[in-house]
């Protein structure tokens, strides 16, 4: 589903989208050596370069005089100009095409190097087929190209994906809008259809379908996804509402004042393609060791040409310049990292950790500062009654046995916490003629009296007094951001409900160990102040930053990377998106939106936030064992480069291009098992994290600055 100005990207209308699109492409653009490619592309050529590899192997003759046996049959001499050609044109061709392209930039890197080393060992291959020299390497290059799709497409499967979350937003807003004419009629147009001034009906649970304001009824609106409010506001004319939100429990009128690209809701599109396209521009670790690994190669191969010319064997300075041009091609580099990650996913995911980004287990490891939404992240993102004051006559039971009668056929939020309360504390009593007093509460006759629910508007309307044995309590409640709702009978209020936020039993034991590892712990939510500042001082929180807006979390986001901190957000909404995607590292709770998990490079499917701590150990491990086969890689080459170039024949030690081949493999097997060291690693909540006493969690409000 696509919308004006809220278009997922790789829409043909880009004539119609906005700013955002400039990050559509980001995850392929910015990082040259793969553009246009996608997994599926490296995923063909590695198996059908893999299948047509094993009988050019298997026919080679420096194979066969390893293991001893003897293959011959019409047309075997064509096995490896037949096949290595293919898999040269064919299963090389994305390699060949990515050199062009960094001769062309002047940037040469991994893709360079690797088409240097498969031409040359093409080109002697097929002169020795020809009859012109004798340096048969079809098997050897078959072989690196086969392993090159395989590390290349393993690193294309951890590339995250900008496109997802500009989907995701667009399907937050309906197709079609039920727009209302002069006349009265209701008629349902497509949506790119309204203009300013149309006026639109919302029905119950349904999204608004573009900014505007409310000219007609009233309602409470689920606007979680944009504000990151836990709980319903209660709208009603002249109030604003945001293209997305939901109408919770009644039918709306609203005159539209924005659509397409002026929504809300684009924006905040336009904020993560924008983010996500500043945070893909890193390099790859392995291009910076091939592109100085390529002028190494460069220069041996052509100081072993002249010096061996120079001797007066020719033959020896082709022979040793071609097998130094092959033995310099990254076998064990092109694997050393794009190996690890896919290892190193494949263990978070075991432990529910889901690795989007490819790069963000590197940048984790230097995280100097954790940003917490709150709501759903820190907290349980959903209420709970905490604290029940009553009128004499009335008990906690009794009060709770007809509120949540009251409450039992209503969906709000609110009416669910105490209906489950009151079921936990006994049988509900029988309720009925239930009517729902729009944005202010809900009412029903029990026992033959008239009772309603409901919070501070609903008490206004009735012209109640807090009586003097619940003003205390329910004061208490608010001064530290509780929800307060009453119960009446007729227009008495007989009992009071605090309603609050439950604070996640195991945050404080991940606030803790981050603490521990030397890292700032931050939360950043759109709640009220003091319901902020009541989950810090629980928590022990370094920072609270409280009342913010979605742009203000991208923004607060961007004044820390500003002041040198790398940067870890960890959200779940909508209005946490453009965050996470700006982030050093975007961690997204798995029980949130498809938008917040599209934008993040890492997604904590258990949402627990011990999980964060977690990726800071995988993220120290991995990058340990890629420094670790980089080095292997890296020392491979300077030890095998000079052996080849005949550095040291004056004192018997020579690398014939047959033994090359051999440390080539045996170099590509050391990394792939140090690899698989990474499968070690512990990765359950709490693993490895000091041990501390138990600690016993309160719960807070939530309160909405918007009301």
């Amino acid at each position: 589903m696509e919308h004006p100005g809220i278009t997922a990207s790789g829409s043909d209308h880009s004539e119609h989208r906005g700013s955002g699109d400039r990050g559509s492409d980001s995850g392929h653009g910015q990082h040259d050596k793969h553009a246009g490619h996608d997994p599926e592309m490296f995923r063909r050529r590695f198996w059908i370069s893999l299948v047509l590899t094993v009988p050019l192997v298997a026919t080679s003759h420096m194979v066969m005089d390893w293991f001893g046996y003897t293959l011959d049959f019409a047309g075997i001499d064509w096995v490896g100009p037949v096949l290595g050609s293919v898999v040269f044109f064919w299963g090389g061709w994305p390699f060949l095409q990515g050199a062009a392209r960094e001769i062309r930039d002047r940037q040469p890197a991994m893709m360079l190097l690797i088409a240097m080393a498969i031409t040359v060992a093409y080109s002697a291959s097929m002169a020795t087929s020809l009859g012109w020299f004798d340096l048969d390497f079809w098997w050897e290059l078959a072989a690196l190209v086969t392993i090159m799709l395989l590390g290349h497409w393993q690193e294309m499967k951890a590339i995250g994906q900008a496109r997802g979350a500009l989907a995701a937003l667009a399907e937050l807003v309906p197709d079609d809008a039920e727009h209302i004419g002069d006349d009265g009629s209701v008629t349902s147009v497509p949506l790119y259809d309204l203009v300013v001034d149309d006026v639109v009906l919302v029905r119950a649970g349904a999204r608004v379908p573009a900014d505007g304001e409310i000219v007609g009824g009233e309602a409470e609106l689920d606007e979680s996804m944009i504000t990151g409010e836990s709980r319903p506001v209660a709208k009603s004319v002249g109030d604003r509402v945001v293209a997305g939100t939901v109408s919770t429990d009644s039918s709306l009128r609203i005159r539209v004042t924005a659509t397409g690209d002026d929504t809300a809701l684009a924006g905040i599109q336009r904020m993560v393609a924008d983010a996500q396209a500043s945070s893909s521009r890193a390099q790859v670790l392995a291009d910076r060791f091939a592109a100085l690994l390529f002028y190494v190669a460069t220069a041996a191969a052509l100081l072993t040409m002249v010096l061996w010319s120079a001797l007066g064997d020719v033959d020896s300075a082709v022979v040793k310049t071609v097998t130094v041009l092959v033995i310099a091609c990254p076998h064990a580099l092109g694997l050393a990292i794009p190996l690890v990650i896919a290892i190193s996913t494949a263990v978070s995911a075991q432990a529910g950790i889901l690795v989007k980004d490819r790069l963000a287990l590197e940048r984790m490891r230097t995280v100097d500062a954790v940003l917490f939404d709150k709501t759903g992240t820190l907290t349980q993102g959903a209420h709970v009654v905490t604290g029940v004051a009553t009128e004499p006559g009335f008990d906690d039971a009794a009060a709770l046995a007809v509120a949540g009668a009251v409450e039992s056929e209503s969906e709000h939020p609110l009416a669910r916490a105490i209906t489950t309360r009151a079921l936990e504390s006994g049988e509900l009593r029988t309720a009925s003629d239930f009517r729902t007093r729009a944005g202010r509460g809900v009412e029903a006759d029990v026992d033959g009296v008239r009772y309603s629910v409901g919070g501070p508007a609903l008490r206004k309307e009735l012209g109640a007094q807090v009586p003097d044995g619940i003003a205390e309590d329910s004061a208490s409640w608010e001064s530290r951001g509780s929800a307060v709702l009453y119960l009446f009978a007729l227009d008495r209020i007989v009992a009071a409900f605090a309603l609050e936020d439950v604070v996640r039993p195991e945050a404080r034991e991940a606030v803790d160990d981050l603490k521990a590892m030397g890292i700032r712990v931050v939360m950043i939510t759109g709640d009220a102040r003091q319901v902020a500042e009541a989950v810090g001082d629980e928590l022990g929180l370094d920072q609270v930053i409280a009342e913010v807006l979605p742009e203000d979390k991208d923004r607060a986001v961007a004044d820390l990377q500003a002041r040198g901190l790398t940067v870890a957000m960890v959200g779940d909404g909508v209005n946490d998106a453009p965050a996470l995607a700006r982030a050093d590292v975007g961690l997204a709770i798995g029980a949130g939106t498809d938008v917040a998990l599209e934008s993040a490079g890492v997604v904590l499917a258990s949402s627990d936030p011990r999980s964060v701590t977690a990726v800071v150990r995988l993220s120290r491990a991995t990058y340990s064992k890629m420094r670790q086969n980089l080095a292997w890689a890296a020392g491979y080459n300077v030890v095998a480069i000079p052996l080849a170039a005949g550095a040291f024949a004056w004192a018997g030690l020579d690398l014939s291009p047959a033994v090359g081949a051999v440390l080539m493999s045996l170099s590509t097997i050391v990394v792939a098992l140090n690899a698989q060291l990474l499968r070690r690693v512990d990765l359950r909540p709490g693993h490895d994290a000091p041990t501390r006493g138990g600690h016993k969690s309160h719960p807070v409000g939530t309160i909405s600055t918007l009301t």
